[in-house]
């Protein structure tokens, strides 16, 4: 596994959304974030009629009769001043084991699950839920966000086995492949193309083995935003804007000391770079 590439990934799916241009606790968009995997507690989200998720599922396939599988599951906990990055980790455990004997871990702030079963000779379906049992009397949905799970995802690691890619399977496991289950999860083969061994769950879209633009000069929270555009538009905002962006979040005040500082050879890097579409024309 490039450990490396693959917790750039995560890191960029934990921060999606959370903050956007202008980058000012006073911009509305700002004031409701984080659209993307939040886990609400299971006392709130009962409230709300099924409105609110308090929980999340992933289901994928794993070859290997002798493989063993490893989780870690990442958050992030809303503070006054930001938020906290948050990991809860799952041993290794035999998946032949894992069958005969679902897993639990409790965590203050939550459960994790993992089963296992064997669908054919050496060809397990596994599934993690990721549970938010933390307690929480709140009635708004504000107070609730401060108990709650945020862009959760979760990393599957195999040895001695590999994960089953569940946008181009192949042939003969596409009717397995369809069956796994996943709520509020989208599991994705991460790291370098044609590795096996690690699977990203992640609450937004991607494709097998996404990647970190290499003109990219640092994070910018909006996926859905070039790199270039954003950073020549955080350019122009006033100087008094510019001061809100500063004083606020932590992270707020990185990008905008970044941007400013970036030579003009960056900002040329950025333009006008084109690249391949993936197989099978997905994004």
């Amino acid at each position: 596994m490039n450990t490396k590439l693959v917790d750039d990934i995560a890191s960029a799916v934990l921060y999606e959304g959370y903050l956007l241009y202008p980058y000012r606790a006073s911009a509305i968009k700002n004031q409701q974030r984080w659209n993307f995997g939040v886990l609400y507690p299971h006392e709130y989200a009962g409230k709300q009629r099924g409105a609110d998720a308090w929980t999340m599922q992933t289901e994928c396939l794993v070859t290997g009769p002798t493989a063993t599988l490893a989780a870690r599951v990442r958050f992030l906990r809303l503070t006054a001043q930001g938020a906290l990055e948050r990991e809860l980790d799952l041993p290794p455990v035999e998946l032949s084991d894992l069958a005969a004997h679902p897993a639990r871990k409790n965590f203050p702030e939550a459960a994790v699950e993992l089963e296992a079963t064997e669908v054919s000779s050496g060809l397990f379906r596994i599934r993690c839920t990721i549970l938010n049992t933390s307690p929480c009397s709140a009635v708004a949905r504000e107070e609730a966000l401060l108990h709650s799970l945020v862009s959760t995802h979760t990393i599957l690691s195999v040895q001695s086995g590999e994960f089953v890619s569940l946008l181009d399977p192949p042939e003969q496991l596409r009717d397995l492949a369809s069956a796994c289950q996943n709520l509020g999860a989208w599991p994705v083969l991460v790291g370098e193309p044609g590795q096996r061994d690690t699977m990203l769950s992640s609450p937004i879209i991607l494709y097998d083995y996404p990647q970190i633009a290499p003109e990219s000069p640092g994070a910018l929270f909006d996926g859905t935003e070039i790199d270039e555009i954003l950073s020549l538009r955080i350019l122009t905002l006033t100087d008094e804007e510019k001061l809100e962006m500063a004083a606020g979040d932590e992270r707020a005040r990185q990008i905008l000391e970044r941007t400013e500082s970036m030579p003009q050879e960056q900002f040329m890097k950025m333009h006008g770079v084109l690249r391949a579409g993936t197989s099978g024309g997905r994004p």
